[in-house]
């Protein structure tokens, strides 16, 4: 049977704009123990597919990783804002598409261990062109490529970021399956 934890005592530690870290006091199976846990209210992230089946995928430079990072479309939630929202929201900032569909995938946790950010992940299809508005601190470049060759990115270790791996498969699967119809062929 697995232990579930419980939190004695909980202390935030720093408040950001975007994430905020505090430490838990919890119980473990012989005592008590440390969690630090960091506190972010969770993003949208969206699959956005071109009527030709090739996904919008944007590349810009990721601090974290010091380098640039070929990803999907993603955004925080903002306070109060649901993800469906932000997924729609997000899409026109950082791509200038607006989609017709939005569908909602899944939800998943992207660093269980240390995080409780959950990310949402919408499929965005019948997409129309539009002007990007950018964030002042972003510089995005936009590039829509077949759902073949990010599969082969991923395996070879070109795509590292774990919500575009999840949602490059999802598409994938989407695809495969019929739930997703596209002319590849144009």
């Amino acid at each position: 049977m697995t232990f579930e934890e419980k939190t004695l005592k909980s202390e935030r530690i720093y408040e950001g704009t975007i994430i905020n870290l505090r430490r838990d006091k919890v119980t473990v199976q012989h005592g008590t123990s440390y969690r630090e846990i960091v506190e972010h209210n969770g993003g949208a992230v969206l699959a956005a597919v071109t009527d030709r089946g090739r996904l919008v995928m944007v590349r810009q430079f990721r601090k974290p990783a010091e380098r640039v990072m070929l990803e999907v479309p993603a955004g925080k939630i903002d306070p109060g804002e649901k993800p469906e929202e932000a997924a729609v929201r997000e899409l026109k900032e950082e791509t200038g598409y607006t989609a017709g569909n939005v569908r909602y995938l899944t939800y998943f946790y992207p660093s269980v261990g240390y995080s409780e950010e959950k990310l949402y992940l919408y499929l965005c299809t019948d997409l129309t062109p539009g002007e990007t508005s950018f964030d002042e601190n972003e510089a995005i470049d936009i590039e829509e490529m077949d759902i073949d060759l990010l599969c082969d990115m991923v395996m070879k270790g070109q795509i590292n970021d774990a919500k575009t791996i999840i949602a490059i498969f999802a598409v994938r699967e989407e695809l495969s399956s019929g739930r997703l119809q596209a002319d590849r062929k144009k």
